[in-house]
């Protein structure tokens, strides 16, 4: 495929892509009779278990690191699984954080919402107080839509 149907696919500009190859983040792509790059479709793959190393905040030189081993064949396995695992521990630590911070916005959002409970409760009874003694309140007709 070529770049920039590889780019649709992938999320990526053909600016990025071009980047990654270069830096041996992504293998270099065969060139067709033409000169233009003829992408595997392998590459969907292995471009999107970048995107998720990168979206758990893996550094680019950690992404490199990894590429180069994989490069490298199957010898490196082992040293391969070991570089996940540590950064795996890092995404937890994030996680727990990042858990951490929603109990916190739970419990701020909990705390407004009674907050606006109690307001609306304190103008309900500021608005009885002001009616004519022995005058029942005013009310109000529903409207129905769509009967």
């Amino acid at each position: 495929m070529k770049i920039g149907e590889l780019a649709t696919l992938t999320g990526l500009s053909a600016h990025t892509i071009r980047y990654y190859e270069r830096i041996g983040l992504i293998p270099y792509a065969v060139r067709n009779e033409t000169g233009q790059r003829a992408y595997d479709r392998s590459v969907l793959e292995w471009i999107g278990f970048l995107g998720r190393l990168k979206t758990t905040g893996m550094p680019i030189q950690g992404m490199l690191r990894y590429a180069q081993l994989r490069a490298a064949g199957k010898a490196t396995e082992r040293e391969r699984g070991e570089l996940l695992a540590a950064h795996r521990e890092t995404v937890r630590a994030q996680v727990a954080e990042l858990q951490t911070c929603l109990l916190v916005l739970d419990n701020k959002i909990e705390g407004y919402s009674h907050a606006m409970q109690r307001n609306e409760n304190a103008l309900h009874d500021e608005s009885a107080q002001r009616r004519p003694a022995g005058k029942p309140p005013r009310k109000r007709q529903a409207h129905v839509i769509g009967d």
